[in-house]
């Protein structure tokens, strides 16, 4: 029985995503406002700028900075979900910035191939490659890089 349990909840447990990580040269303040700037100024539209930090001293509790940037563009997000409804599960985009134990600033987020997993959106969708670059521009900007 103990190892049908023990199967069962790795069957269900979730599969780790491929996350991308870009070392920041400002604060976390300094990286998200510089990243917005960034999202705007390539004519993506800012959806919220979610202080996590914020909202955990909102409760008493203390969080290492933290904020995650949601954005996206109709021009790409669009077409991915006219080929698969599902993408618009893990769009609009998402980007979080934050302080690690030590002090360091990252910018993170899920790789493209990553959010589509298991989708119906082609590998070689045009769409697939039009964003993921568009996060690793927009990040490597807004890290000072």
């Amino acid at each position: 029985m103990k190892a049908f349990l023990l199967a069962l909840s790795v069957a269900a447990a979730p599969a780790m995503a491929d996350i991308i990580t870009v070392p920041a040269a400002g604060s976390v303040d300094e990286t998200m406002t510089a990243l917005e700037a960034a999202v705007t100024g390539a004519g993506a539209t800012v959806f919220a700028r979610v202080d996590h930090a914020g909202g955990a001293q909102s409760v008493g509790q203390e969080l290492a900075p933290s904020q995650l940037l949601i954005f996206g563009n109709p021009k790409l997000g669009t077409p991915a979900m006219q080929a698969d409804p599902l993408a618009g599960l893990v769009l609009p985009l998402k980007v979080l910035v934050y302080q690690d134990a030590e002090g360091s600033v990252f910018l993170t987020y899920e790789s493209v191939d990553g959010m589509f997993e298991g989708m119906a959106i082609p590998d070689d969708a045009p769409v697939r490659g039009m964003m993921a670059g568009a996060l690793k521009n927009l990040t490597a900007k807004a890290a000072g890089q």
